[in-house]
C-alpha cells in the first residue's frame, strides 16, 4: 500500500516534514537566546508587552470558550460517547489515571508556586481588587484569585486537546496527533498536507520549550533549596549534575514505558506530595486551615464571574499581564503536551467521565494544596515569622516557609525529592508526546527516539542555565508563551470541527428500553366475598372496570409485536427483551404536505466516513467495527489491510448499538428518524 502524502515510508521512523522544521526552529531559537543573551531581558520585555497589549484580550475570551465547550460536551448527550469502542472500558484505574494526568499537568507548578504565588498576592495584591498590601482583604482574596489560573480554566484548555485526540484516535482510528482534530472541518487531504505538518510542528516547539523551561526553573529551585540548607553552593557543575541525574531517571522511565515507569513514578510522587501536604497540615495551623478551605472555595466561586473575563483594561500595576494573561498563554502552549498525554491514558472512558474527572479532581486538589501551603505562609508572615520586606522570591519562599516549622529541614529535603520526580514525569511524558508527533502520531514509538527527545530537553535546559542564566530561561518561556497565539486559533477551530463529528455520533446514538410482559389481574372470588350493588364481588367489579378502561383506548396503538424474549444462544428464554430506539424532537421531523404525517429526516452526514487507515488504532476503533458490520450487511467483504488509504467503505455511523450493544437479531430494533441535537 502506497503511503499517503506526508506519511513516513516503511523504512522510516520520523515524519520529516514535521521533524525538520520543528528541530530547526528549536535549535535556531536556542542559539538566538544564547547569542543575544545580554539583550534577552530587553527583548523579553518587548515581546511580553506585545502579547499582553496585542492578544491578551483574545487569550481571555478563548480560554473561557474552551471551558464552556467541554462543559457543554459533558452535560449533553455528547457526554455518553465513549473514547474508544462501545464495549471498551478504561485502560487505567481512576487512581492511577488521576495520578498520571495531575503529575504531568501541574505537579511541578504546585511545588514551585505553592507558597510564592499566594504570598505574592498578599504582599502585592492586584490593583483592580483594591486591597491594601498585607491586609486581611488581600489574604482572603489571595488563594481565590490564583485559583482562576489553576482551577477549571487551565484544565478546560487541556480537556479540549485531550478529548479531541482521544476521540479521533481511539474511537475513529486516527493517528495520535494534534492535526487530526481538524479533519472533520478541513478534510483528510489538508490534514495530511502542509497545514497538518505546521500544526504538529507548532505543537512540538511549544512542548519542548515548555518542558525545558520548567526543567530550568525547577533546577533553580533545587539549587536554592540546597543553598538554603547549607549543603551546596550554586555552580555550573552542580546545575549540570542535577540535570544529568534527573535526565538519567527520566531515561529509565522512558525505556520502561507508560504502564511501568511513568505509572509507578506518578503514583509514588503524588503519594509523597500528598504526605508532604498532610504533614504541613498537621504540624501547621490545622484549625485555621480547616476554616480556610471552604472559605477559599467560596472566594473562588464568588470571584469567578468577575475574574473570568477580567483583562485589566484600567489597571496600571501589570498584575494581569504578569499572572492571568501570562498563565493563559503558558497553559495554552502546554496544551499539546498535556492534552496528548491525558488522551493517551484516557482510553475507554466516556466523554462525561473524562471532562468531569479532568476538570474537578485537579481543581479540588489544587485548592487544598494552595490553601495548606499558601495560607500557612501568609499566617506565618502576619505573625512575623517570615520576612517579606524585600519581596517574594519564588525559588526560596517555599524553603523559608519550611524554616518556620519544627521539622523544616526534613520537609525541605522531601520537597526537593518531589520536585525531582515531577521533573522526571514531565520529561518522560513530554518526550513521549513529542516523539508521537514527530513519528506521525504513532502510539508505540521507538525507544531510541524517545531517548533522543529526553536528552535534548535536559541539554537545552543545561545550556540555557549555565550560559544564559535566568534571563535566557525567561526569554525562552516568553517564546513558548508566544506560541499560544496561533495555537489558540487552532483550538477554536478544533472545537467547531469536533462538534461536527460529535453531532453525527449523537444522531446515531440509540436509547434503550426493556420490554416486560404485563398481565391483567384475574378476578379472585373467595367464599366470604361480599356482593356489591351490581351483584358481583368487589374483585369482579374491579376487573370489569379495568376492561372498560382498556376498551376506551381502542383508538390508540402501542404495539410491540414481534419483540420476543431473548432467544440468543446461551440466553435466558425468560429474559425480557432490550429494545433500542431513537428519540425524536420536532426539529428533527419533516411533514408530508398532503397527509400532514411526520417523516423522519435522515441523519446528518458523517464528516469522517469513508476513510481507512492501515494502523492498529484504526482496526481497534469503533469506526472500523462499524465499517465491518455495514460491509457484512451489504453483502461486502470486510475491510482488510490491503484497502488503499482513503478508500470509501461506507458510512461509519452507529447501526443499532455498535460493538457494545445487543446482537443484530430480532430482540433489538432501532426506530427511524434523527436526533442530531445533543
Amino acid at each position: 500500500m502506497a503511503p499517503a502524502e506526508g506519511e513516513p515510508t516503511a523504512g522510516s521512523v520520523i515524519l520529516k516534514p514535521v521533524f525538520i522544521p520543528a528541530a530547526a526552529v528549536i535549535v535556531g531559537l536556542i542559539g538566538l537566546v544564547l547569542v543575544f543573551r545580554r539583550q534577552a531581558e530587553d527583548l523579553t520585555a518587548v515581546l511580553n508587552a506585545a502579547i499582553t497589549d496585542g492578544v491578551g484580550w483574545w487569550y481571555v475570551i478563548a480560554v473561557n470558550f474552551f471551558l464552556i465547550f467541554v462543559l457543554f460536551c459533558a452535560f449533553t448527550r455528547i457526554g455518553r460517547i465513549r473514547l474508544g469502542r462501545d464495549d471498551e472500558r478504561p485502560e487505567f484505574s481512576v487512581f492511577s489515571w488521576f495520578m498520571m494526568l495531575f503529575s504531568a499537568g501541574m505537579g511541578i507548578g504546585l511545588v514551585f508556586f505553592g507558597v510564592a504565588e499566594p504570598l505574592s498576592n498578599y504582599v502585592l495584591p492586584p490593583e483592580a481588587f483594591e486591597n491594601e498590601p498585607l491586609s486581611i482583604g488581600a489574604a482572603q482574596d489571595s488563594v481565590g484569585l490564583m485559583m482562576l489560573q489553576w482551577g477549571l480554566h487551565p484544565w478546560g484548555i487541556y480537556a479540549v486537546v485531550g478529548l479531541g485526540i482521544a476521540y479521533m484516535t481511539f474511537r475513529r482510528g486516527r493517528p495520535l496527533a494534534v492535526r487530526w482534530l481538524l479533519e472533520p472541518l478541513i478534510g483528510r487531504k489538508r490534514v495530511e498536507g502542509w497545514m497538518g505538518h505546521t500544526i504538529d510542528s507548532i505543537a512540538i516547539i511549544g512542548t519542548l520549550f515548555g518542558v525545558a523551561t520548567s526543567f530550568g526553573f525547577g533546577v533553580s529551585q533545587i539549587v536554592a533549596g540546597l543553598e538554603f540548607l547549607g549543603w551546596a553552593e550554586s555552580s555550573s557543575g552542580l546545575i549540570i549534575g542535577i540535570i544529568a541525574v534527573v535526565t538519567a531517571i527520566a531515561l529509565w522511565s522512558v525505556l520502561s514505558g507508560v504502564h511501568k515507569g511513568l505509572k509507578w513514578l506518578s503514583n509514588i510522587n503524588m503519594s509523597i506530595a500528598a504526605m508532604l501536604a498532610l504533614v504541613v497540615f498537621l504540624i501547621g495551623p490545622t484549625i485555621f486551615l480547616l476554616k480556610a478551605i471552604p472559605e477559599n472555595l467560596g472566594s473562588y466561586i464568588s470571584q469567578l464571574p468577575f475574574t473570568t473575563l477580567h483583562t485589566g483594561a484600567w489597571s496600571t500595576d501589570g498584575w494581569e499581564a504578569a499572572w492571568t494573561i501570562g498563565y493563559w498563554g503558558w497553559w495554552t502552549s502546554w496544551a499539546p503536551f498535556v492534552g496528548m498525554f491525558i488522551a493517551r491514558i484516557s482510553r475507554g472512558r466516556t466523554i462525561r467521565e473524562f471532562v468531569l474527572g479532568v476538570l474537578l479532581a485537579p481543581t479540588a486538589a489544587s485548592l487544598v494544596w494552595f490553601t495548606i501551603f499558601g495560607e500557612s505562609a501568609m499566617k506565618a508572615t502576619a505573625d512575623g515569622q517570615m520576612d517579606v520586606s524585600d519581596g517574594v522570591d519564588s525559588t526560596t519562599s517555599l524553603f523559608e516557609f519550611f524554616g518556620t516549622l519544627p521539622v523544616g529541614a526534613i520537609l525541605s529535603v522531601t520537597a526537593i525529592i518531589v520536585v525531582v520526580f515531577f521533573f522526571v514525569t514531565s520529561s518522560d511524558s513530554g518526550s513521549l508526546v513529542i516523539d508521537m508527533l514527530a513519528c506521525g502520531g504513532k502510539v508505540d514509538t521507538p525507544k531510541a527516539t524517545r531517548v533522543f527527545w529526553a536528552i535534548l530537553e535536559g541539554l537545552a535546559a543545561a545550556v540555557l542555565l549555565v550560559v544564559g542564566g535566568d534571563a535566557a530561561l525567561t526569554a525562552l518561556q516568553t517564546v513558548a508563551v508566544s506560541t499560544a497565539a496561533p495555537f489558540s486559533i487552532i483550538l477554536v477551530l478544533a472545537c467547531i470541527s469536533l462538534y461536527r463529528a460529535f453531532r453525527h455520533d449523537v444522531a446515531r446514538m440509540p436509547e434503550y428500553i426493556q420490554v416486560i410482559a404485563a398481565e391483567t389481574p384475574a378476578p379472585v372470588v373467595t367464599p366470604d366475598s361480599e356482593t356489591t350493588a351490581g351483584g358481583g364481588t368487589p374483585d369482579e367489579s374491579l376487573s370489569a372496570r379495568l376492561r372498560r378502561e382498556v376498551r376506551g383506548l381502542r383508538g390508540m396503538s402501542a404495539s410491540l409485536g414481534g419483540f420476543e424474549p431473548d432467544r440468543r444462544p446461551g440466553g435466558d428464554s425468560a429474559e425480557a427483551a432490550i429494545v433500542s430506539y431513537r428519540p425524536l424532537s420536532s426539529g428533527n421531523l419533516e411533514f408530508d404536505s398532503d397527509s400532514g404525517r411526520p417523516i423522519g429526516t435522515q441523519p446528518s452526514e458523517d464528516p469522517l466516513a469513508g476513510e481507512y487507515f492501515d494502523t492498529e488504532e484504526f482496526e481497534a476503533s469503533q469506526q472500523y467495527v462499524e465499517m465491518v458490520q455495514e460491509s457484512g450487511a451489504n453483502g461486502m467483504a470486510p475491510a482488510d489491510d490491503s484497502a488503499p488509504a482513503g478508500s470509501a467503505l461506507g458510512d461509519s455511523g452507529h447501526d443499532g448499538a455498535g460493538a457494545g450493544g445487543p446482537a443484530p437479531d430480532d430482540t433489538a430494533h432501532q426506530g427511524e428518524g434523527d436526533s442530531s441535537r445533543p
